[in-house]
C-alpha cells in the first residue's frame, strides 16, 4: 500500500477549499447560534437563552471546526481527482513528491487517480488549526499583559491629577489646567516646522519607537475627554476607565473573526514552491503597526495643532487655556474603531508566522522544503520578536489611550451591572411605547415622543457596544 501524501506534496488549492468550506460551515453556525440567543433574549426566553450560551461556551468555534475535520475525513478522503489537476500548485518541487502506484489504491481504484486530500494530511491540517489558535490566545494574551502593565505605571499620574484637584481651589485648578495644556501644546506643536505634513509625520514616526506617551499628553488628553463626556466630574478615574477598556477589547481580539480566517485561506493558497510567499506576508504586520503607531502618534499631534491654531474663542483660551478636543474626524474613515481591526489583524498575522514556523519544525522537520532557507527564515522570526516587542510596549499603550479622542464613550464607562440595566430599562420603555401606541392608535393619539427616547437610548448604548 502507498504511503499518503502529506501536506507537503498536496496540492495548496486543495487545502484552501477544504478549509474555506469548513471554516464557512463553521462560522454559519456560529451566526445562527448568536441571532437565535438575540431573539430568545428579545422574547424574554431566559432559561433558553442560559442554555444557549452554554452551548455556545461548550461549542466553541476551534471545537467545531475539529469536529467537522473529523466527521468529514472520510468523505473527502473519497473524492478523487486526475494525477495531473492534483500536481498543480505544490508547496514543494514536484520531483520531490513521493510516487504512488499507477494501478490505485483504496480509496481511488482507478489507475491515474488520487485522493483529494489524504487522511493523513487532513490529521496535519487538523493539528496546524488547533496550534495556530492556541499561538494566537498566548500571543494576544502576552500583548495585552505587557501592554497593561505598560499602562499601569501611568496610574500614578492619575494619583497626582487627583491628589492637586482634591488639595486646590477652583482658581489654582484653572490655573494648573492652563500651564499643563499650554506645555503640551509646546511639546507637541510648539515648532513652526512642525505644522508641516511632512514633518509632523516624521516625528510621529519616530516617536513611537521612544516616549510615545509623555506625561502633558495623559493629562491633556484626559481633561479633553473630561470636558466632552463628564464635565460636571473632574475627579473621574480616566485611568480605570482605560484599563477596562481595553479589557472589553482583549475579549474581541483573542477571538479569531472570518475576514482573519480568509486571511488563512488565502495564505495555504499561495504557499507555492519558488514563490516565498511565507517570507513577504512576513513584512505585512510591521509594516501595518509602523503605520497605526505613526497614525496613533499623529492624532496627538493634530490636537495639539488644533488647541494651537485656536479653533475655541479667545475667552475660554484666556481663561483656560487651549482646549483639547475630541473628534471621530481624526481618525480614519471618522470610525476609531478601525484601528482596533488592524491591531487583532496584525497579532494574527504574527501568530499566524510564528505558529506555522513551529508546526513546520515539529511535523516535518527544519529541512522541510516548505521551511525554506535560513536566509528567508532569520529575517521573519526577528520581525515576529520585534513586532511582538512593539505592539505590547508603544501601539498598544498609544492605542488605549488615544482612541478614548473620539466622539463616543465606550460602554466601559458604567460597570457591567450598570450597563444591563440601562439595557433593560431602554427595551421596556420601547417595548411598553409600542403597546401604548397600538393601543392608542385606535382613538387616533401616538406616543412618538416617547418611542424616539427609546430608540434614541438603544441606538445610544449599541454604538456603545460596537466602539
Amino acid at each position: 500500500m502507498p504511503e499518503e501524501a502529506t501536506l507537503e506534496h498536496t496540492p495548496t488549492w486543495v487545502v484552501a477549499a477544504i478549509c474555506t468550506v469548513i471554516v464557512a460551515i463553521s462560522l454559519a453556525v456560529e451566526r445562527l447560534l448568536h441571532y437565535l440567543g438575540k431573539f430568545l433574549k428579545h422574547k424574554g426566553q431566559n432559561a433558553l437563552f442560559s442554555a444557549l450560551q452554554k452551548i455556545k461556551e461548550e461549542l466553541m468555534l476551534l471545537g467545531f471546526i475539529s469536529l467537522l475535520l473529523t466527521v468529514s475525513q472520510g468523505l473527502i478522503s473519497n473524492i478523487c481527482v486526475p494525477k495531473m489537476v492534483s500536481s498543480r500548485m505544490l508547496p514543494c518541487k514536484e520531483e520531490a513528491i513521493k510516487p504512488s502506484n499507477a494501478v490505485g489504491n483504496e480509496s481511488c481504484p482507478k489507475g491515474g487517480e488520487v485522493p483529494l486530500l489524504s487522511l493523513e494530511a487532513l490529521h496535519q491540517l487538523h493539528i496546524f488549526i488547533f496550534v495556530l489558535a492556541v499561538v494566537h490566545v498566548v500571543f494576544c494574551a502576552t500583548t495585552m499583559v505587557l501592554g497593561g502593565a505598560k499602562i499601569k505605571r501611568w496610574k500614578h499620574w492619575e494619583v497626582a491629577i487627583q491628589n492637586e484637584i482634591a488639595n486646590s481651589r477652583g482658581t489654582e485648578t484653572n490655573l494648573m489646567h492652563r500651564e499643563h495644556h499650554t506645555m503640551f501644546v509646546q511639546n507637541r506643536a510648539g515648532n513652526f516646522w512642525r505644522r508641516a505634513a511632512v514633518v509632523s509625520w516624521t516625528i510621529a514616526f519616530l516617536k513611537q519607537f521612544y516616549s510615545s506617551v509623555s506625561k502633558s499628553d495623559y493629562r491633556a488628553l484626559r481633561a479633553g475627554f473630561i470636558m466632552k463626556h463628564c464635565r460636571s466630574n473632574p475627579k473621574f478615574d480616566f485611568h480605570k476607565y482605560m484599563m477596562r477598556t481595553l479589557e472589553d477589547d482583549f475579549k474581541k481580539v483573542v477571538g479569531i473573526s472570518w475576514y482573519l480566517w480568509l486571511f488563512v485561506v488565502i495564505f495555504l493558497l499561495l504557499n507555492v514552491d519558488g514563490w516565498h510567499t511565507y517570507f513577504w506576508l512576513s513584512f505585512l504586520p510591521l509594516i501595518l503597526l509602523l503605520i497605526v503607531g505613526a497614525k496613533l502618534e499623529h492624532i496627538i499631534t493634530k490636537i495639539a495643532q488644533d488647541a494651537a491654531e485656536g479653533i475655541i474663542n479667545e475667552r475660554e483660551r484666556v481663561q483656560e487655556g487651549p482646549h483639547v478636543r475630541p473628534s471621530d474626524d481624526h481618525f480614519w474613515f471618522g470610525k476609531p474603531g478601525i484601528v482596533l481591526y488592524l491591531i487583532h489583524f496584525i497579532l494574527f498575522q504574527n501568530s499566524f508566522e510564528i505558529a506555522f514556523f513551529f508546526w513546520i519544525w515539529t511535523t516535518y522537520g527544519f529541512d522541510s522544503c516548505i521551511m525554506e532557507s535560513v536566509p528567508y527564515l532569520i529575517p521573519r522570526l526577528v520581525m515576529g520578536v520585534l513586532i511582538q516587542v512593539l505592539c505590547s510596549y508603544s501601539t498598544l499603550p498609544l492605542y488605549a489611550l488615544v482612541t478614548q479622542m473620539g466622539d463616543m464613550f465606550k460602554k466601559s464607562i458604567f460597570d457591567e451591572h450598570t450597563t444591563e440595566s440601562l439595557h433593560g430599562w431602554a427595551r421596556g420603555i420601547k417595548k411598553k411605547t409600542k403597546m401604548r401606541s397600538q393601543s392608542s392608535s385606535l382613538l387616533g393619539l401616538t406616543s412618538q415622543r416617547k418611542e424616539s427616547f427609546s430608540s434614541g437610548l438603544e441606538i445610544q448604548l449599541a454604538r456603545m457596544e460596537s466602539a
